[in-house]
């Protein structure tokens, strides 16, 4: 009897045993609802990981393939996950309508199965941000699902969840009353959470357009990507923005998730100043910050798992970056780096609990689920306070600087009061001797005034010896051709003279010596050449008539350049005061030396044309003279003279194929007296007279010139002529 009671009690020992341990490998725990029930579930659930995607279609695996998890926030860090859940429901309460809410909106497909009394599995519904979020059937950021479950009923439900990102499922059991409560708090957190944000954005806003500090636009700039980033994560971006998208709504979260980094990372370069403490700091900004620019750029294009690798790589090396550098820049005794580092640390801190949250290191409760909000939150008020505490530095630095300067001031004031008097005295003494001075620099200004008078009397002299020379040279060709083309012609007309004479002698001849005497006339027309003659004449008399054209423009040319002395205003073409400079200075041309003019502007300008006829012939009788200056001289040397219109001004430009000059000379070639020539050969006065001759047109000229390279003078002359231009 006793053997018989022991081996019972063995066997129900065993089978308690064998009951328990399967429970806990194989099932899980049947959740008993209770009225207002606000259950976490997340340790209640069975779960198994289809890694070889067994059971990809709408059939769950069978009971035996979930395992109990450990873990109130199961997650599943690795991409590319493929989980079943089971949940096993009691209902104990009197409602018979419930909420089952993942807190957690960036889940791309969950298919929820219920099954039926007849043991088969019916598919419910679908959710997820690979949708339009029109389609759920619960109007919620979370990926949430409405259950029906009678009083005193057992519910067996299934969730088929695919994602190609890292996955937590902070799973709650809620009834209606309760799941209205949660949902009212968590928008009343992320509203005051954005209230907050956009305060202090508007607050530094205002900041930035008083002080014009870029520090506040790139702080505000940061706080409108944290935000943006925020509320996406959160799947409110989603509800709002793009609900018909969900194409956008797969990479966004990656992207924006990179904004805040790379711009919390620019304002703490520009904030802290870190090039300035740190080179090799200001390095690895660099780095991390092309990390996060990589995955804002590359994450559409990126598979998921690689994007939220890089993102976390980029968080955990940026995030230790902003400690150490704000850490190290306030022990080097910058003030606002302190307020700076509890932001990022606190910020830091947050992450951590919300990362032992999901471990099961903390409880989940309101505080740790809303961890990253408060954190977020602290870091933008403090960071706020140390833009402030920036300001107040500043300000501290400017009061000190002023008072400083203050003090140098009444310093300085005391200095001058003791060296007026010493002045005053010396003063005195110095008017005597300026006095005398002044008197004989008078008389030696009077005498250099006389001197400049007759250089200025000389440099004309010679322009009008050119003008001379010139002329003479210019108006001898043509005369020449003249005067040989005369005798030539005298000639062909005594011959043709001849021949009239022998033609008027028939009128005395009798009609028998007529025929006799046309056939001497004809002898002698053989004899001359008549129609050589003839078209001699025609050659000559063209040749005349050039040659007096040619002296009839060399007179027009004259008539243009010899305005050396108008002092009257008029309205002239400057082309044609180039080219009759260009007659007057055509002797002076070697045999390689070639004009090209292009002449693009309107040349008619008011000016006073004599004086700029004169700036013409000194430039380029420089610049023909530089040319012939040359060592070594090609066949094809040039000058090249062209005008164009800018707005209402012309430009005239004088380039030559010279030598060029030296920044030295170049500084100095205006300069009254200055000249490269050999002694004898210049007064130095030219281009002095030529600049101001420009000036007195309120006009400039400019010199491109280097070594090797030739000279360009550029010219710019108003069109009409300002009313305070007197020459």
């Amino acid at each position: 009897m006793l053997h018989s009671t022991i081996m019972k009690f063995c066997l129900r020992l065993f089978f308690f045993v064998l009951l328990v341990s399967s429970n806990a490998l194989f099932g899980q725990d049947t959740i008993y609802i209770q009225n207002n029930a606000s259950l976490m579930i997340g340790d209640k659930v069975g779960v198994y990981v289809d890694s070889a995607n067994q059971f990809a279609g709408d059939m769950p695996p069978a009971t035996t393939y979930f395992k109990k998890t450990v873990a109130k926030v199961p997650s599943f860090l690795l991409p590319n996950n493929n989980v079943w859940l089971r949940v096993v429901l009691k209902n104990s309460s009197k409602n018979n309508s419930f909420f089952f809410s993942i807190q957690y909106a960036n889940i791309p497909e969950a298919k929820f199965f219920k099954k039926d009394s007849a043991n088969n599995i019916v598919f419910q519904t679908v959710n997820g941000n690979n949708l339009p979020y029109k389609d759920r059937k619960v109007d919620d950021a979370n990926c949430v699902f409405k259950i029906r479950l009678l009083p005193n009923e057992t519910g067996e439900y299934y969730l088929h969840i695919k994602s190609d990102k890292p996955l937590q499922l902070p799973m709650f059991l809620k009834s209606t009353d309760e799941y209205r409560k949660s949902s009212v708090q968590e928008t009343l957190i992320i509203g005051l959470y954005a209230g907050i944000i956009i305060a202090i954005f508007f607050y530094n806003l205002f900041l930035f357009f008083s002080t014009k500090d870029t520090s506040y636009l790139l702080y505000v700039i940061y706080l409108f990507c944290l935000l943006f980033a925020q509320l996406t994560y959160a799947g409110w971006m989603f509800k709002f923005l793009w609900p018909n998208s969900p194409g956008i709504n797969h990479y966004i979260v990656l992207i924006t998730s990179a904004l805040p980094g790379i711009t919390g990372l620019v304002f703490s370069l520009k904030f802290l100043h870190v090039k300035s403490y740190s080179r090799i700091l200001w390095v690895a900004y660099l780095i991390a910050t092309g990390l996060y620019t990589f995955v804002f750029l590359f994450g559409g294009v990126l598979p998921s798992s690689t994007g939220y690798a890089l993102l976390n790589y980029s968080g955990i090396f940026g995030g230790l970056l902003l400690i150490v550098s704000s850490a190290y820049i306030s022990w080097k005794g910058y003030r606002p780096a302190y307020y700076y580092f509890i932001a990022w640390f606190l910020f830091a801190l947050g992450r951590q609990i919300h990362s032992l949250r999901n471990l099961d290191v903390v409880p989940y409760n309101a505080f740790t689920n809303y961890i990253l909000y408060i954190g977020s939150a602290l870091e933008a008020i403090l960071l706020s306070l140390a833009l402030a505490d920036r300001i107040n530095l500043l300000q501290r630095e400017k009061d000190f600087s002023q008072t400083q300067m203050l003090k140098v001031s009444e310093e300085n004031s005391m200095l001058i009061k003791e060296q007026n008097i010493v002045l005053e005295n010396n003063v005195a003494e110095r008017t005597k001797e300026l006095t005398s001075a002044n008197n004989q620099l008078s008389q030696t200004l009077t005498d250099l005034k006389d001197t400049q008078t007759q250089l200025v009397e000389a440099e004309k002299m010679a322009s009008l010896g050119q003008l001379t020379a010139g002329i003479a040279h210019e108006i001898n060709n043509p005369i020449n051709f003249v005067k040989s083309n005369i005798q030539p012609l005298q000639l062909d007309i005594r011959d043709l003279i001849e021949v009239i004479d022998e033609y008027d002698k028939l009128h005395k001849a009798t009609i028998e010596n007529v025929p006799q005497q046309l056939a001497q006339i004809e002898r002698l027309k053989n004899q001359i050449d008549v129609e050589y003659v003839k078209t001699e004449i025609v050659s000559l008399m063209k040749g005349i008539e050039e040659g007096a054209e040619r002296t009839a423009e060399i007179v027009r040319g004259l008539r243009t350049f010899s305005r050396l002395d108008e002092s009257e205003m008029k309205v002239v073409n400057v082309h044609e005061g180039i080219d009759s400079t260009l007659v007057i200075l055509r002797n002076t041309f070697t045999d390689n030396i070639s004009i090209e003019k292009d002449f693009k502007a309107d040349g008619d300008i008011e000016c006073f044309p004599g004086k700029l006829n004169q700036v013409f012939m000194n430039v380029i009788g420089n610049a023909v003279q530089a040319i012939k200056e040359k060592p070594v001289q090609s066949d094809q040397e040039k000058i090249t003279i062209a005008t164009r219109d800018v707005g209402d001004s012309i430009e005239i430009s004088i380039s030559d194929t010279a030598m060029g000059m030296s920044e030295e000379v170049k500084h100095k070639i205006f300069e009254p007296f200055f000249t490269t020539k050999d002694v004898g050969e210049g007064t130095g006065l030219g281009l002095s007279i030529v600049f101001k001759i420009i000036q007195k047109h309120h006009g400039k000229i400019d010199v491109v010139s280097s070594p090797g390279n030739g000279s360009t003078f550029v010219i710019t002359l108003f069109r009409k002529l300002p009313d305070s231009a007197i020459i």
